[in-house]
This record gives structure tokens, sequence and C-alpha cells, in this order.
């Protein structure tokens, strides 16, 4: 039987996306693509912590499993594989008729084609470098990066092409909580921002070093973006970033918005939905623009060519030196200079011309009472 026939009789698909919330949404087209290929069909994501934050906003996902795997870079040593045997376990009750494993072309797909085996799901499917044998039942040979690279996006829309599995709707997938949009709507209005007046929102922070433009360089190119426009600047992060928010805000003229630690993920989602441009290093919230609509200045780690936002008015800026696509955390040549090089001028030029051209009006705060937002 082709690969496609077996594929349209499977209503109930486990989706396996061990990453991020930029990788998270970045494979949500794929995921609409087989959800809309067959009538009524279920989709469960397996996911990291950090990548069920994001699938929980996504309206193309009816399930999340939380995972982490060992095989992730980010997961704690754990002393013994009882997690992966109970894995296996749960997957087996559940009765998938067939797994999708999306990865990255750096990323082997061999130890979650391994779990789907021994969950006895019949059809598996995921790029493969080494020949697979058992463990996948479709094995799309993996050709990357040898014969070019593609986006992270066509990556995974190609992947599902192969079993038949089609959308005509590229854009990445997030829907905002109407509570989340509330809160934050009150929380700009208590700030007295909007209602034309120019603003945005800066994420300076990013989970791998190698991927953050350095702190000095963001209030450079922020004191000309408000000396220019006038505009007021919001800085977000993690519970972690606090004291690179801070150092941000200690810099910028005028009267900064300090917001680290204080936004879940639906909030920030809600707060760049609202906001007329996002100035952001390659990191989760830019994917989060994308999704929205909203435009973005991209400070851009020349780390890995695929992730750049998909299918929204933005600007991509780096500076080009003989290691890029080196596809590591920590800069191996320790000078940075792929974001170093980048001038605050250039980034002040970009944010304000999307500030210009920005025409979405400020929506109107509701008369009713708000929710509060936690701060």
């Amino acid at each position: 039987m082709p690969a496609a026939t077996e594929w349209a009789q499977a209503h109930d698909i486990l989706c396996v996306r061990l990453d991020t919330i930029g990788d998270v949404l970045m494979t949500t087209p794929a995921i609409r693509a087989l959800k809309e290929s067959v009538a009524g069909r279920r989709i469960t994501l397996l996911t990291s912590r950090a990548g069920a934050a994001a699938a929980s906003l996504v309206p193309e996902i009816d399930n999340v499993i939380v995972y982490d795997a060992p095989w992730l870079k980010a997961t704690p040593t754990r002393a013994d594989s009882r997690h992966e045997y109970a894995m296996a376990e749960l997957l087996r009750e559940r009765r998938f008729q067939a797994a999708v494993i999306f990865t990255t072309f750096s990323q082997s797909a061999l130890p979650s084609s391994l779990l789907c085996y021994l969950a006895d799901i019949p059809l598996r499917l995921a790029h493969a470098r080494e020949n697979a044998y058992q463990l996948l039942t479709t094995r799309i040979v993996e050709r990357e990066p040898e014969n070019g690279i593609r986006h992270e996006v066509e990556r995974q829309l190609d992947l599902v092409a192969s079993v038949g599995c089609r959308t005509a709707n590229h854009r990445l997938s997030l829907r905002v909580p109407q509570d989340d949009r509330a809160r934050v709507r009150a929380l700009l209005a208590s700030l007295d921002i909007g209602d034309g007046c120019p603003w945005l929102v800066v994420h300076p922070g990013a989970s791998a070093p190698s991927r953050r433009y350095p702190p000095e360089l963001f209030v450079e190119a922020l004191t000309l973006v408000v000396e220019r426009t006038g505009a007021s600047v919001i800085v977000t992060g993690d519970a972690s970033e606090h004291e690179l928010v801070s150092q941000v805000c200690a810099g910028i003229p005028g009267r900064p918005h300090e917001l680290a630690g204080v936004l879940t993920l639906g909030e920030l989602s809600a707060l760049i939905a609202e906001a007329p441009v996002l100035l952001t290093n390659n990191t989760g919230p830019a994917h989060v623009a994308a999704a929205v609509g909203t435009s973005v200045v991209d400070l851009y780690a020349l780390t890995n060519p695929q992730h750049t936002p998909w299918m929204v008015r933005s600007h991509v800026l780096s500076h080009d030196v003989p290691c890029r696509n080196c596809f590591r955390s920590v800069c191996p040549e320790l000078h940075h200079q792929c974001l170093r090089g980048v001038p605050p001028e250039q980034v002040a030029d970009a944010v304000c011309e999307l500030l210009a051209c920005t025409l979405a009006p400020w929506p109107p705060v509701s008369a009713a009472p708000l929710p509060t937002l936690r701060l």
C-alpha cells in the first residue's frame, strides 16, 4: 500500500518536536497540513517543557505530552532509563496510528524513532541520515546541509508532504488567549503606551550566548530610536534575565518599562501582538512575532541560517564572518563578530523604518473591568 494511502487512514497522530518555543512554532504549518489532510484527525504533540508552553497556544494541537528527552542538551542528567520505559508505555497505551518525528538536520531522529517503535506506533516518518531499517516505516533521506539548507518551516512541510499532507496556509500558528490580551491591554493603558504614540518591545536575551547582541549596543541603538522618534520602550525577558533587562533599561533615555520574569508566554504573545515593532535576537519571541504578524528587527547571529522570521515584515541584521554557520551555542572564535559587528545606527534605522510603516491603529481598551497583570 503506498505511504500516502496508509497515512490517509491514520486519524490519531503523534507529532514529536522535542525542542523549544521557536522550534515548535516553526513546525506548526506542517502540523496544520497533517490536521487538514484528513477530516477529524487528532494531533498530539510530544515536546519539552518549554515547547509545551507554545503548544498550548496552537489551535491545531489537540493534546500535549511533556517529555524531556535525554538526547536533548537541556535535559538534566538522569540516573537510569525508567523515564524512557514509562514514556514508551504511555505512548503504547494511547494507541497512536502514526508518528511524525520533526528534527533539524543536525539532530538524529533515531532515538525518537526507537521510542515510537517501542510504543508500537505502526507508521513512523522522519528525516534520517542513517538507514533506520525497521525503526522508520517512511524514511526521507537527510540531504542537508550537503545539498543546501531549507528554512525550518519548509523542511517540515516537505516532510509531511511526502505522505500526502499539504496545506495552502504556510503561516505560523499561534492563538493569543483573550484573557492574556485583556491583561496586556490594561497594562499598556496604565503605562500610557499606545493611543497613536510610537512604542516597541525589546527582547535582549537568548538561550545561547552566541545569539546575543551585546547589551551596550542595544542601549546605543535604542537611545538613537528614542531620540529620533520619542518612542516608549518595553524591555522583556525571562526570570533569569533580570540583570540583563535592568542593564538595558538603565541606559535608555526617557522612561523604559522593565518586564523581566513577570509575563507568561500567553501574555508575552499578547504584548508582541499589540506592539508595532519587536526588536530581538534570534530567539523564541522572533517566531512569536512572525506568528502574530508583528514587524520584527531580528539581530541574527550567523550560527545557523534556517530560522529567520517567517512570512512577516522584518529586517534581519548580521555582520558577515568567515565562520558563519558554525551551529554553536558559544562563539568558537570568541569574537562574536557576526552580531558585535552590526552597528547600532543600522539597528536604529531598521527599527525606525518599521515604526514609520506600521499602519495598524491602536485597539481601544474595553470599558469593562480588566484582569490585573501579575507584576
